[in-house]
């Protein structure tokens, strides 16, 4: 990595920001993210000012080559969990450090237990332009049993608020298959979210890592399957949600996506991850890529904490990329958008993906995954639905799980 910040950009590349705010007030039961439930205000702030020296270590490096930001996402844990006080102290460091004046995209990821009016309106004075509100479902019962920390009178309470002060877009998050649920409740939680009418609706499908708090207690009760709906059942429950959606005007266009207006509700953060753009990513367990090498901070945070304040890059490993694993790499994620341009990979990697991927492709064709109509790559909805699972054919045979 080193090596990468000490190099200027490649042509044409833009560069994002993601901050990660790794605060929540509870954590959720299926959360396998870095998050801390216990830090008191003078840890946070400590936390913040970590932060900003871990950005001023970055400042003025030739991989910046007088790139401005072109989007900025803040994620967690929990950023609405910051006090409008500390939001401010945190942005205004990273202003002086690399202006966002030119930014296009600002998203900030929030709790709607965490928002107030006042605290709804000093998000947007950030410049915050990409609200995305983590309801994943409005059943209280739901939400309890797998440890949210809010309940359904705040998401009404912040959705209005949020739509009252004027967020350019509001993305709303659910989940398929948190455990208890149903049919019945599923679709009621679809309609709920129908009945809004955010810019964008995001559903995510149910997992169950094994450093999840529902992992471990399977673990302890000794039980092989999860309390959660299966593969199949929650493929179906955001394929309902998709259909619902389109039935009222929205597009889908991502494996977990649907937007309002496809001409107007952009999300340039996953655009940019997903085709190559620099990442600077900073704070605990961050993950980001830059020249080609990707790279994640110190996992835990005395660790990070203790790097930063000696004024060193608190990175934990890094990966450089061969030119092929990048090919490999984008042609994979931009087909979670649905499609790919057979053209615009051959100006940019120099082959044609049918002659590169020929076999996998072959592959998800004959398994009636996809189709080629001319320049355009397409997966069918039933092979979108289920993307992860079949993009490991693309995978190198390094890289493929080992079957035991």
């Amino acid at each position: 990595l080193h090596a990468a910040i000490a190099q200027p950009p490649r042509p044409g590349v833009p560069l994002g920001l993601y901050t990660h705010i790794p605060f929540c007030r509870k954590r959720c039961h299926f959360c396998y993210f870095k998050v801390y439930t216990d830090k008191d205000s003078s840890e946070i702030k400590g936390y913040i000012d970590a932060v900003l020296k871990e950005f001023a270590l970055y400042a003025g490096k030739p991989f910046i080559g007088g790139r401005k930001p072109k989007f900025i996402y803040f994620g967690g844990g929990t950023p609405s969990y910051l006090s409008p006080d500390q939001l401010k102290q945190l942005t205004d460091g990273m202003k002086r450090l690399l202006p966002w004046d030119e930014a296009e995209e600002i998203t900030f990821e929030a709790e709607p237990g965490t928002l107030t009016d006042h605290k709804l309106r000093a998000i947007r004075e950030l410049g915050v332009t990409r609200l995305s509100l983590g309801i994943e479902h409005f059943d209280d019962h739901i939400l309890e049993i797998n440890g949210r920390a809010h309940r359904s009178k705040e998401i009404a309470r912040a959705y209005t608020y949020a739509r009252e002060i004027g967020f350019p877009q509001i993305n709303i998050d659910l989940i398929a298959g948190m455990v208890e649920e149903t049919e019945d409740k599923w679709k009621e939680a679809v309609a709920k979210a129908v009945a809004l009418r955010p810019d964008s609706l995001t559903v995510y499908q149910m997992e169950v890592p094994y450093n999840t708090g529902i992992y471990q207690q399977m673990k302890a009760q000794g039980k092989l399957v999860a309390p959660v709906a299966d593969w199949e059942t929650k493929r179906r429950w955001v394929d309902y949600a998709f259909r619902e959606f389109e039935k009222v005007g929205y597009a889908v266009n991502s494996t977990s996506t649907v937007v309002r207006d496809p001409s107007q509700v952009k999300f340039l953060y996953r655009e940019g991850l997903f085709s190559g753009a620099d990442l600077l990513s900073v704070g605990v367990a961050s993950f980001g890529h830059i020249n080609g090498v990707h790279y994640q901070n110190q996992a835990d945070f005395t660790p990070y904490l203790d790097k930063v304040n000696v004024d060193e890059l608190p990175i934990f490993r890094a990966y450089p990329t061969k030119p092929d694993e990048r090919y490999i790499r984008e042609f994979m994620l931009m087909l979670k958008l649905g499609a790919n341009s057979r053209s615009q990979f051959k100006a940019k990697f120099g082959t044609d993906p049918l002659e590169q991927f020929a076999a996998p492709l072959a592959l998800l064709k004959d398994w009636g995954c996809l189709t080629v109509d001319g320049d355009r790559i397409v997966l069918t909805r039933e092979a979108l639905l289920q993307v992860d699972r079949l993009l490991m054919e693309f995978f190198k045979p390094e890289h493929r799980p080992k079957v035991v």
